[in-house]
């Protein structure tokens, strides 16, 4: 079987017979629930069109076009993970995050949007965390919680970010948390973790981590699972000192939770280098950050992105910064258990860290703050009611893009960037909708996971395959 999929992996076509599988937290660390390996975030923030690019018609994982144009950009860049800011959950999602899944990345969402009911205020949460609120984030969760590649839930982006806001805000953001993990443990399928997203600035950054990370007596399950860290601080040619990345890692090595930079990649230099990345991957550093998230894929007018895209014909320009991130995570081998002393049977089944209790107060924050007691109450009870998400046919023609794609000097690739399936979504059955099938295939059909059938079909779609890939 090993040298069959290597075959099918140098002919283009990768078909590996297994789910896609969930990812846990184990003490500090995200594991994959059925290989028992450390899973280390290689991803990239993703909101094209600028955070404001949401509405009642369209968001980044509702446009299908847009995911089969910019999904096999994911997979060439070696990538895990995505990061998206806003969804309306009103939208359906299905078929991107059918294909998302069999590419073999995870999504990281925030629950929050610019629109109006949909975010905190910093300033005046009172003001914002409100049954409308509460009501959208439920929905947003309801119909993400049912995909097995759903990471994970993040609470707010740095809704603390100055003084203000560091006085109104935290009792509000751990309050939120609470709520969210109330809904997932009464709803989900499966425990999904919920973190915030921390803005670059030591003062508040690593006191609010440690507000996020306690445990209340009085408020059970009210932590924070994961923390992101937003991080500029690795510019041109630094290093792990001159950066101080050394001392990020002083700051959250005795941390119980997993943490990560849900943004990095400081633009004062450029084309960037990305020199971080074999740092951040290396044993100075994976035994405190489980990886992180480059900002952005697409170009906006901070002038962060990977990709250009143009608006009028939808053709993609692949930047410099691209081509330099793309080289850095294939030249950077991911952690493994062992990496981390760990051996397998110490990893098989779910570690609860001790998290510390809550102090009764913390460096530059207010946590003193009430907050209207159980306004989530009967959501969690009876739910909400959302489109549940669900894997789904794919056609052919959802795989293709009619985008055109060029290099950074402005030459278009010869070679069109392929989506390749490397995570059957159970198992894969090429079937022909239409009409009897000769030897082409027009169809992925998500059906019920069969080892035996699996083995045994194989070899018959080897051929059915190359239409996806190569037509």
């Amino acid at each position: 079987m090993y040298s069959v999929i290597l075959l099918l992996m140098t002919i283009g076509v990768v078909n590996v017979l297994a789910d896609i599988h969930p990812i846990e937290i184990r003490g500090k660390h995200f594991y994959d629930t059925v290989t028992n390996e450390p899973f280390f975030i290689r991803g990239i923030d993703y909101q094209p069109g600028g955070s404001s690019d949401v509405a009642e018609d369209r968001d980044p994982l509702s446009d299908v076009s847009v995911c089969s144009r910019d999904i096999p950009l994911f997979q060439d860049l070696g990538i895990n993970a995505v990061r998206v800011y806003s969804l309306n959950p009103d939208l359906n999602h299905d078929k991107c995050m059918t294909m998302l899944a069999s590419a073999g990345i995870y999504l990281i969402l925030d629950v929050n949007s610019p629109l109006t009911n949909q975010h905190l205020n910093r300033y005046e949460p009172w003001t914002t965390y409100n049954p409308t609120y509460l009501e959208h984030v439920f929905k947003l969760m309801g119909q993400f919680m049912t995909y097995n590649n759903t990471f994970g839930f993040i609470a707010g982006n740095e809704i603390v970010n100055d003084k203000r806001s560091a006085e109104r805000s935290p009792p509000y953001i751990r309050q939120l948390v609470s709520d969210m993990k109330g809904f997932i443990a009464a709803h989900s399928p499966r425990t999904i973790p919920v973190g915030y997203s921390a803005a670059d600035d030591l003062k508040y950054r690593v006191s609010l981590s440690k507000y996020l990370e306690c445990e209340d007596k009085d408020a059970h399950d009210s932590s924070v699972d994961f923390y992101g860290v937003n991080s500029y601080q690795w510019c041109g040619d630094q290093d792990f000192q001159s950066s101080g990345y050394d001392k990020l890692v002083e700051a959250y090595k005795d941390y119980s939770k997993p943490v990560f930079f849900s943004e990095f990649g400081c633009n004062e230099v450029t084309p960037r280098k990305f020199g971080e990345i074999p740092t951040l991957y290396s044993d100075k550093m994976y035994h405190t950050f489980s990886g992180g998230l480059v900002y952005e894929f697409t170009q906006e007018i901070n002038n962060y992105g990977l990709v250009s895209v143009n608006e009028e014909t939808d053709d993609v320009y692949l930047l410099e910064d691209f081509e330099a991130l793309k080289e850095q995570y294939k030249q950077t081998p991911h952690p493994r258990a062992a990496d981390l002393k760990l051996v397998q049977d110490q990893v098989k089944s779910r570690i609860m860290s001790n998290s510390p209790s809550c102090a009764n107060k913390y460096t530059n924050l207010d946590i003193t703050a009430k907050v209207v007691p159980k306004l989530a109450t009967e959501f969690i009870r009876r739910g909400v009611k959302c489109n549940k998400g669900k894997y789904v046919d794919l056609e052919k023609s959802d795989l293709v893009s009619n985008s055109k794609y060029f290099d950074a000097k402005g030459n278009q690739l010869s070679k069109v960037p392929k989506m390749s399936v490397v995570n059957d979504i159970n198992s894969v059955k090429l079937k022909e909708p239409e009409k009897k099938a000769s030897n082409s295939a027009t169809g992925i059909k998500a059906s019920k996971s069969n080892i035996i059938i699996g083995c045994i079909m194989v070899f018959g779609v080897v051929l059915d395959m190359f239409s996806i890939v190569f037509v």
